[in-house]
C-alpha cells in the first residue's frame, strides 16, 4: 500500500471542529491520515475549497496533503446545496489523478455520502477499490429526530443507498452501525468491516484538575457539567440545560457552585437560530451558571475535559461519539444518551452512565448521581481511563490498512 486518495467533500479536515459542518468526522479524517502517513502510506485528501485564499495544496502532516478543489462558489453554499457541485468536484479530482502515472492511487476512501458519490466514479475510472465510511446515516437520524429538527431529505437517502451498493467495502464505527448498514441499507454483511475510531492519547490524557480550572478561570471547588460539540438539535445541548434547571429546582444551594460550560458553535439546523440555546438558558433562569465558549483547539479542549466534573453527551444519535472517548481519556466520567455508538464509547456503570431517553428529570437524576457522589465519580473516572485505552488512532490506522488490503483482494478476484 503506497498511496490513498481520501475524499471529504463537504468539510475540510483542516477546519476547526465544533462549528459549521466540522466535527468528529474532521478529526477522524485528519488523525487517520496522519497515522497512515506515519506508517509510510502517502495520503491525498480531496476537499471542496471554501475560500479563494486557500492554497491548492496544503501539507497537513508528513505524507499527508490536503487538496482544495474549486467547485461552486467559495462561500454561501449549504450542505444541502452541495449535490449540485458533485460533477464539478469529481471532474477536478479525476484531473488531479490524470497528472500522474496510471495506478498512482491504490485505494479510494470516501467519507460521508456526498464523497461516496465521487469516490464511486473515481473507483471506476482508476480501477482501484472504493472503501467508504458513512459517519452518519439519514435513515438512522430520521428515526431519532430531536423535537423541531428537520428530517434528512429523500435525495440523501437515495444517495446513501447508491453508495452502499457501489462500495467494495464499508467501514462501520461500531457493531451497531454495521447492523444498521445491513438492516436499513441492505448492505452485504461480507462487505462490512468494523473499525473503531481512535483518540489522540498524547493530547487527551489526565492532567491536574486544579491547574486546568485555574487556567480556564473556573472556581477550584465548582461542580462543572460540560457540554462540548456543535450546537444543533441532534447534539441536544438543550437536554443538558433543561436537566440543570431541574437540578437547581431540587437543590437551590447547588447554584452557588455550579458551572455549565457549553463549548462549541452553531451547526446544521442550529444555524437557523444561533441564539436559541442562550435564549433557552434565559427562559429557564439558569443563564447565571451557563457559560458559552467558542470552539477551541484540541489541546484546549483537553483542558476543558480535565477541568470538568463530568461531560454530558445527550445526543439523539452518534455514529461513535468522539467527545465521550476523548473526555474519558482525560479521566473524566461521561453521562451519555444510550444511543448509537455511545453504547460502545461509554461502558455503562464503568466509565460513565448511559441514559435511556432525553427527559429532563431522568437526565437530572443521572447528572446528580455523578456530580454529588464523590466515590461513584472517582470509580467512574478510573474506569474511564481504562476504557479509553481501547481506542487509539494507531490501532484504527492498522485495522483500516487491513481493510484496504482486503478491498484490493476483492477487486483482484
Amino acid at each position: 500500500m503506497k498511496r490513498v486518495a481520501m475524499i471529504s467533500l463537504h468539510t475540510s479536515p483542516l477546519d476547526q471542529p465544533g462549528t459549521g459542518d466540522a466535527g468528529g468526522m474532521n478529526v477522524y479524517v485528519l488523525e487517520l491520515a496522519r497515522r497512515l502517513g506515519q506508517q509510510g502510506v502517502a495520503v491525498d485528501i480531496f476537499t471542496r475549497a471554501t475560500s479563494s485564499q486557500l492554497a491548492p495544496l496544503v501539507e497537513a502532516a508528513d505524507g499527508v496533503v490536503v487538496r482544495h478543489i474549486p467547485a461552486g462558489p467559495f462561500e454561501g453554499l449549504t450542505k444541502a446545496e452541495l449535490p449540485g457541485q458533485l460533477c464539478v468536484f469529481a471532474r477536478e479530482v479525476l484531473r488531479a489523478e490524470a497528472a500522474h502515472p496510471i495506478g498512482y492511487y491504490d485505494v479510494v476512501h470516501s467519507h460521508y455520502w456526498l464523497s461516496g458519490q465521487v469516490g464511486a466514479l473515481a473507483r471506476d475510472r482508476w480501477g482501484v477499490p472504493l472503501v467508504h465510511s458513512m459517519h452518519t446515516m439519514a435513515k438512522v437520524k430520521n428515526e431519532a429526530l430531536a423535537e423541531g429538527d428537520t428530517p434528512e431529505p429523500s435525495a440523501r437517502l437515495i444517495g446513501e443507498e447508491q453508495v452502499v451498493e457501489a462500495a467494495d467495502l464499508l467501514i462501520a464505527n461500531t457493531d451497531l452501525e454495521a447492523k444498521q448498514l445491513i438492516n436499513l441499507y441492505d448492505a452485504d454483511p461480507g462487505r462490512v468491516e468494523v473499525v473503531h475510531p481512535g483518540v489522540d492519547l498524547d493530547v487527551f490524557q489526565p492532567r491536574d484538575r486544579a491547574a486546568a480550572r485555574a487556567a480556564l478561570g473556573l472556581p477550584a471547588h465548582a461542580t462543572v457539567l460540560l457540554f462540548a460539540g456543535r450546537i444543533q438539535p441532534l447534539k441536544a445541548p438543550d437536554v443538558l440545560l433543561r436537566a440543570v434547571a431541574v437540578l437547581l429546582a431540587r437543590d437551590p444551594a447547588l447554584r452557588q457552585r455550579l458551572v455549565v460550560p457549553v463549548v462549541g458553535g452553531p451547526s446544521g439546523t442550529g444555524l437557523e437560530h444561533p441564539e436559541s440555546l442562550a435564549q433557552l438558558a434565559d427562559e429557564l433562569g439558569i443563564n447565571d451558571v451557563v457559560r458559552f465558549v467558542p470552539p477551541v483547539s484540541q489541546a484546549d479542549l483537553a483542558r476543558w475535559y480535565a477541568a470538568a466534573s463530568l461531560v454530558a453527551v445527550p445526543s439523539y444519535n452518534e455514529s461513535f461519539g468522539l467527545v465521550a472517548a476523548e473526555a474519558q481519556a482525560c479521566g473524566t466520567p461521561v453521562v451519555a444518551a444510550a444511543v448509537g455508538g455511545l453504547t460502545t464509547a461509554v461502558r455503562d456503570g464503568r466509565s460513565g452512565l448511559l441514559v435511556e431517553g432525553h427527559g429532563a428529570a431522568q437526565w437530572a437524576d443521572a447528572l446528580g448521581r455523578v456530580a454529588t457522589d464523590d466515590s461513584l465519580r472517582a470509580r467512574l473516572a478510573a474506569g474511564a481511563l481504562v476504557h479509553a485505552q481501547d481506542f487509539s488512532w494507531e490501532a484504527t490506522a492498522r485495522h483500516t490498512l487491513d481493510v484496504y488490503e482486503r478491498a484490493r483482494e476483492l477487486v483482484r478476484v
